[in-house]
């Protein structure tokens, strides 16, 4: 991913402080199987609140990211924000990609997507900025091909551990299996602030790790810090991406767990 630059008034969450209001213990369902209410869109090159195109949608009681109104895709990258951030929590998602990737989607897009947390609100984002500053917990669906493990971690604005050492690079793959085709996927994290996060694949261990902190070399963390931002982040707002591929979610909820 490449990364935008954030307005130096900033609004983010780096604090646990009120970011968790739901009692612990109890299953949130995020989406209602309704409509898009508690969550607010934002692209690259628009507006906040402006869901282009229609691209986040909930038809039968999933919710979709669709691009059956696209032609082309002109790195119009987009996130729909959950309105409360959280800390502490269980996240469970069921997903599976569908259909093609719009016409000049990115290469790296196919069957590519994914859930941001720990992020940025969506009011600091600026007008073209193209990701929050954040952790991705990659979905990466197969291409009927190679080798693509899923619920990879991505780290747009930021850092973090892994076995002690500082994992500086942008992705890093998980050991999860590779999933082709249009399968449902359960992926699970478990976030308990900066000090220890988990993800699972349909039941299975595939990536421990912590002390999510800011990159003191990227723009947008530069003025983060600048602002006071804490450089360790243990809490934030919570995002699904489009970057270009259709992708359904029948499950995607959260459970508070107490610090």
């Amino acid at each position: 991913m490449k990364k935008g630059v954030v307005a130096l008034c900033a609004l983010l969450a780096t604090s646990g402080v009120n970011s968790q209001s739901a009692a612990p213990g109890k299953w949130i369902q995020l989406f209602n199987g309704r409509d898009l209410e508690g969550w607010t869109p934002k692209f690259t090159g628009f507006p906040l609140g402006v869901n282009y195109l229609n691209t986040f949608r909930v038809e039968d009681g999933v919710f979709k990211v669709s691009y059956d109104n696209w032609s082309d895709f002109s790195n119009e990258f987009g996130h729909i924000f959950y309105h409360q951030p959280f800390s502490h929590f269980l996240l469970r998602v069921e997903y599976r990609f569908t259909g093609e990737q719009v016409r000049n989607g990115p290469g790296w897009a196919l069957r590519n997507n994914g859930i941001m947390f720990h992020s940025q609100s969506p009011e600091s984002m600026t007008l073209d900025q193209e990701f929050p500053a954040s952790i991705e917990a990659q979905m990466l669906g197969g291409n009927g091909r190679d080798n693509r493990p899923t619920a990879n971690v991505c780290s747009p604005g930021t850092h973090f551990v892994m076995n002690g050492e500082l994992i500086t690079e942008h992705c890093t793959d998980s050991v999860s299996e590779t999933y082709h085709g249009d399968q449902w996927v359960v992926m699970e994290l478990e976030i308990r602030g900066s000090e220890f996060i988990r993800h699972r694949v349909n039941g299975d261990d595939v990536f421990k790790y912590s002390q999510v902190q800011l990159d003191p070399s990227d723009p947008i963390s530069q003025r983060l810090i600048q602002n006071g931002a804490s450089v360790l982040v243990d809490s934030g707002y919570i995002s699904v991406q489009a970057e270009s591929h259709p992708l359904e979610i029948k499950k995607l909820e959260l459970k508070p767990l107490d610090p």
